[in-house]
């Protein structure tokens, strides 16, 4: 009888099957914890079998931190204003937590790597786009501050919840309600509207 994790492998999806072990490993233990020898057990292949597919433990991460900005691109292009794009942030970082805990941390991937670096320009886009949909009252006279006032907020805010340092302050709030909320109190009303 062949077991599904072989049937896998069969079809090609090795990648694919150590990069989900990886995510959760990442998710329960943290990115310190991955080793290739340690997820080719997990996946129950040879030992060899993940440096084939990503080299080794930094070719690995740089595929986890391309594949979370493809996907945080993704999300934050579907939000239609910042206050929405920074929703949209939080609830990808506590959707995909082992991504947002890599994509943050260079040192753990090449930073050249050309997928990451198309991945992360696309975020980047579609974060700036949010800016830029501000009325000039909500973002000041630089932008680019006003960029790095919203990701400071955002990421602040996902980071936070994610290492449980909210669980008081939040009460059982819904966090994209709070964070809707704190977003209010940081930019005016966008073209408009009530926050």
């Amino acid at each position: 009888m062949t077991s599904e994790r072989e049937r896998t492998y069969h079809h090609g999806d090795l990648r694919r099957a150590i990069l989900t072990t990886a995510l959760d490993v990442i998710t329960t233990e943290g990115p310190a914890a991955l080793s290739l020898r340690d997820l080719a057990r997990r996946a129950g292949v040879s030992h060899a079998a993940p440096a084939h597919h990503f080299k080794d433990r930094t070719g690995l991460l740089t595929a986890v931190a391309a594949e979370g900005y493809a996907l945080f691109a993704d999300a934050l292009t579907g939000a239609p204003d910042l206050r929405e794009r920074g929703v949209a942030y939080v609830r990808f970082a506590v959707t995909h937590p082992a991504h947002f805990q890599v994509m943050f941390q260079p040192d753990l991937y090449r930073t050249d790597d050309p997928d990451l670096l198309t991945a992360r320009a696309r975020a980047t886009d579609a974060l700036r786009a949010g800016v830029s949909g501000l009325p000039q009252a909500g973002r000041g006279e630089d932008d680019r501050l006003a960029g790095v006032a919203a990701w400071s907020l955002a990421h602040g805010f996902a980071t936070l919840l994610l290492t449980g340092n909210l669980a008081d302050a939040m009460e059982g709030r819904d966090p994209e309600e709070a964070f809707r909320a704190l977003a209010a109190l940081v930019f005016a009303p966008e073209n408009g509207r009530d926050s």
